[in-house]
């Protein structure tokens, strides 16, 4: 709420808050425990993403967590996990974001770069987060580009993008209606290349976009939970090399236990 660039001082606008000046400077420092919780909920959440505050607390305590439903919501608040379920309308769209049908219903998908998509997780760290953001042809799974990054912001999207239009441009390229997705840099990017095709998830439908969430799952149970990284190097370094292996040698039983990367080749 307070302004840090304003002309009106923080005190004068904490004051006119009715909040304190010092809950502005306020940065809260993550406990061991805090951390150890949040981590067992991002791994109760990957695992069942339709449950909610008072299933995820059961299942904490089942696993000997001393944690109610109050403090499990609290730190999903935190982590901006949410259950999977149809919501109300909640909040209002910008009006300067547009927004895309979505162009995959019932469509066949046979060849490579028909559909690309991509989607952004975050990576626990030891005293915060990462984020990571793929952009994969649907045809073969195969990850055609991909970073990592300490903050969600819109840069960061767009230079992957172009990153994966240096290889090849797709027919249809499928996003979420994430702020940094919508944001007119972005689909501006897109729309300069006339021949691809926007389209949007609906809301509140993940399963729209079911191959990028199936890779978060994937990455997350056979690399991330395994090695427990500790720094934003590590992430990189070492998730740089699953990823490689994920493409070119990991065999997939939807793909006929060839790689990403066989299929997406020799099907262009």
């Amino acid at each position: 709420m307070i302004e840090v660039e304003s002309i009106i001082t923080i005190t004068r606008q904490s004051e006119l808050l009715q909040v304190s000046k010092s809950s502005h400077y306020y940065k809260h420092i993550f406990t061991a425990i805090e951390l150890e919780v949040m981590w067992e909920i991002d791994k109760i959440y990957t695992e069942y993403p339709y449950y909610w505050n008072r299933r995820i607390s059961k299942e904490l305590q089942i696993r000997w967590y001393d944690i109610w439903r109050k403090k499990t919501r609290t730190f999903m608040y935190i982590m901006c996990i949410t259950a999977i379920y149809p919501k109300r309308r909640t909040s209002i769209p910008n009006d300067e974001h547009k927004k895309y049908p979505y162009l995959l219903k019932w469509l066949g998908i046979d060849h490579p770069n028909q559909v690309w998509s991509t989607d952004i997780t975050y990576i626990k760290l030891p005293w915060w987060f990462v984020y990571l953001i793929a952009i994969m042809d649907w045809y073969s799974r195969y990850i055609i580009a991909r970073d990592i990054g300490i903050c969600m912001d819109d840069d960061f999207c767009c230079s992957v993008l172009k990153k994966a239009l240096l290889t090849w441009t797709p027919e249809i390229f499928n996003t979420d209606q994430w702020s940094q997705f919508t944001w007119l840099e972005f689909t501006g990017i897109l729309e300069w290349k006339e021949c691809i095709k926007i389209s949007m998830d609906w809301k509140w439908r993940c399963y729209d976009n079911i191959r990028n969430e199936r890779l978060w799952r994937t990455i997350k149970y056979e690399d991330i939970y395994i090695h427990d990284y500790q720094t934003p190097n590590d992430v990189y370094h070492w998730l740089n090399i699953y990823i490689n292996k994920y493409n070119n040698s990991r065999l997939h039983s939807s793909l006929n236990y060839s790689t990403p990367y066989k299929y997406y080749s020799q099907s262009i």
